[in-house]
């Protein structure tokens, strides 16, 4: 994860909402999600605040979301300008989030204290292209958990991906046909990574504004990711799959005992 992720989504960090029909109602959306979801798996009384680090925060889609509903949230990315994005945003919003700069592979060094989740949603951890650094990052995860904790990580579904090598995504036409999103995926040769081109697409005073980004990933298959946080100390790695979630993507939660 080098300055080319970070300059990805410092590039996308005002116009990263686009890239949704509705951000705020996403944000809304994905809060009462989480919220479910971890009461439901942390034994927690419910009248506790849980303390959740969201290390890749992005704009605040999660962070924001899990706020609104009680969560003491520390929401670090590695992208400064998303950060100030989302540190705006809560402003807006009237919500209490301690914020800052992070690299998920530095956390002890860069985030205060120990957290009952630490969090990374919408396939982040797969920036990560070696196994070390892969295995570094589960390891400050873990570190970062306190005993009884738990680590959530969505990425996609690349045990599927990775057989199919999809060239792009379906365009979304949104805004009554005036912003068109959608991705441009370029395979290495042995599939085991791939760069994105995000494209979006804007009809401004009938003429075409035109937002391009790129970012590699790692096609991280879920043995694999079982298998580095196992190494970090994780136990009870377990995979839920969008039918049985409603979510999204594919969400793997490993246990610190």
């Amino acid at each position: 994860m080098g300055p080319s992720t970070q300059h990805f989504y410092d590039g996308m960090s005002e116009s990263y909402h686009l890239i949704y029909e509705d951000w705020k109602g996403t944000v809304s959306s994905q809060g009462q999600f989480w919220d479910r979801w971890i009461r439901s798996r942390l034994n927690r009384p419910e009248s506790s605040k849980i303390r959740l680090l969201d290390a890749s925060c992005g704009i605040g889609t999660q962070s924001l979301g899990l706020a609104m509903h009680g969560f003491d949230v520390t929401a670090t990315d590695l992208s400064p300008d998303s950060v100030a994005r989302a540190k705006r945003e809560a402003e807006a919003m009237g919500l209490s989030i301690q914020f800052g700069t992070a690299d998920f592979r530095t956390l002890d060094q860069d985030v205060a204290g120990t957290f009952d989740i630490v969090f990374s949603a919408d396939n982040a951890v797969p920036h990560l292209l070696t196994d070390e650094d892969l295995l570094n990052a589960c390891r400050q995860f873990y570190n970062k958990c306190v005993p009884g904790g738990m680590v959530i990580i969505t990425i996609r579904d690349y045990d599927s991906l990775i057989h199919e090598r999809p060239r792009a995504t379906q365009p979304r036409i949104l805004d009554h046909g005036k912003r068109i999103v959608f991705q441009v995926w370029d395979w290495s040769e042995d599939g085991s990574t791939y760069t994105t081109r995000q494209f979006i697409l804007q009809d401004q005073l009938e003429s075409w504004k035109t937002e391009s980004y790129a970012a590699v990933y790692r096609a991280v298959q879920r043995s694999e990711l079982s298998s580095f946080l196992q190494q970090a100390g994780f136990q009870r790695v377990e995979w839920v799959m969008p039918e049985q979630s409603g979510f999204y993507q594919p969400i793997v939660t490993a246990a610190k005992i």
